[in-house]
Formats: C-alpha cells, sequence, structure tokens
C-alpha cells in the first residue's frame, strides 16, 4: 500500500508527531504553519489550547499543529530546539520566521499576522 500524502489541513489543528511533521509543513506550501508543543501535565499549555483551537477555526489561511513533546517526538522537539512548554514555533517556506514561548495568545496573534504579511 502507497504511503498516503501529508495533507495540511486549515480550519482546525492536526496533532503531528516526529513522523508527519515536516512532510506537513512541506504540504502547505507558501501557507505559515504555526506549530504549538505542548505536554500533558504542562498548566499554562492546557490554558493556550482552546484558544489555539479557537484561532485555527477563524484562521483559514495558517496551518495550524500541535506536538506532544513526549519521549517518542523527543527527537523532533529537540531538533526544534525547544526548551519551555508553550513553545509556538510558526514557520514560513519551510523555515522557523517567529518564536513565542509561554501561553502568551496576544504575542502570538501578532506574530501570525507579521509572518502572514511578510
Amino acid at each position: 500500500m502507497p504511503p498516503t500524502a501529508a495533507v495540511a489541513v486549515t480550519g482546525q489543528v492536526t496533532e503531528v508527531c516526529k513522523d508527519t511533521f515536516w512532510p506537513i509543513v512541506k504540504a502547505a506550501g507558501e501557507k505559515p504553519v504555526v506549530l504549538d508543543m505542548y505536554t500533558q501535565w504542562c498548566g499554562p499549555c492546557k490554558v493556550m489550547a482552546p484558544k489555539f483551537q479557537e484561532m485555527s477555526e477563524k484562521d483559514h489561511d495558517v496551518v495550524f499543529l500541535k506536538l506532544d513533546c513526549n519521549q517518542d517526538n523527543r527527537p523532533l522537539a529537540k531538533e526544534l530546539g525547544i526548551r519551555v512548554v508553550p513553545t509556538f514555533k510558526i514557520f514560513k517556506d519551510g523555515k522557523v520566521a517567529k518564536e513565542v514561548t509561554g501561553a502568551k495568545i496576544d504575542e502570538l496573534a501578532r506574530a501570525i499576522e507579521e509572518v502572514k504579511s511578510s
């Protein structure tokens, strides 16, 4: 069976893992990709999750992804240089364009707008 092609879906938050992340970023093409890196035990991550979901439902020009920084995904978290959770990385053309650390929804919204207009 051939592998399924990665699809960059808008209008929702898509859970990714170390194996699906980069193919989806590539599939997004010119659309900015926002990655929410979180852990199950992180309080501020739980506060941001519904706000992040709401952003994804409103902005169809951006691909919203989330990555559980668990043992399985540690190689990707390490590759992306995560130090604290939540960390949000905004990718444009496959490269990190902006980063926001902590539960700062307004700062994240500004960063997304800056990347979209760049």
